[in-house]
């Protein structure tokens, strides 16, 4: 592999440290030049194969609980209250964050989007689940998942954020947010 056809002209003086750095650079666009197209065909590739296969469908057993007794003539009582708890730590966790990140000790800026959007995600989920289960069927299901899975992906992109890199991170969040809806759109 010659790297010297991609070294740029050297202009001015031409030094004897000016060989390395510039060689270095040209090694670092290369590389970022191939990241950039594995990426951009990761995301062609998985394009393609949500459009290509066919749909699953859900088997009607999905929407048969174990319990499904009424109360006060609420369906499946018992698994429309289990959604509410979420509601415990969704609520405090939400007000905090429109508060300001000073009771988290946040210091980054997305850091502090990311819990916004998992405490939204946890209210959301405790109403979309209980949706969902006051009358379980496929076209309430999404209702159910969608909140968790923005949950779930905002709590990663958050650890990212925290132990890598805070633009990694957004590019985590943004990625797996953008996933979440192109394949919830499919399923539908």
């Amino acid at each position: 592999m010659d790297l010297a056809a991609d070294l740029p002209p050297t202009r001015g003086r031409g030094g004897p440290g000016a060989g390395p750095v510039a060689l270095a650079s040209a090694l670092l666009r290369r590389e970022n030049h191939r990241r950039r197209a594995l990426a951009c065909g990761a995301v062609l590739a998985s394009a393609l194969l949500l459009v290509a296969t066919p749909r699953f469908r859900h088997t009607p057993a999905l929407h048969l609980f174990a319990d499904m007794r009424n109360l006060l003539g609420v369906p499946n009582t018992l698994n429309v209250l289990t959604a509410y708890p979420l509601l415990l730590a969704g609520v405090p966790g939400l007000v905090l964050c429109l508060c300001g990140s000073g009771c988290f000790g946040v210091s980054l800026r997305w850091e502090a989007s990311g819990w916004f959007l998992f405490y939204a995600g946890n209210v959301a989920a405790a109403f979309g689940s209980a949706y969902y289960h006051l009358k379980p069927d496929d076209d309430r299901l999404i209702w159910d998942r969608l909140p968790m899975m923005i949950s779930s992906s905002s709590l990663l992109s958050i650890l990212v954020i925290e132990r890598v890199d805070e633009r990694v991170g957004l590019s985590c969040l943004v990625s797996l947010l953008s996933l979440i809806l192109v394949s919830s759109a499919c399923e539908r």
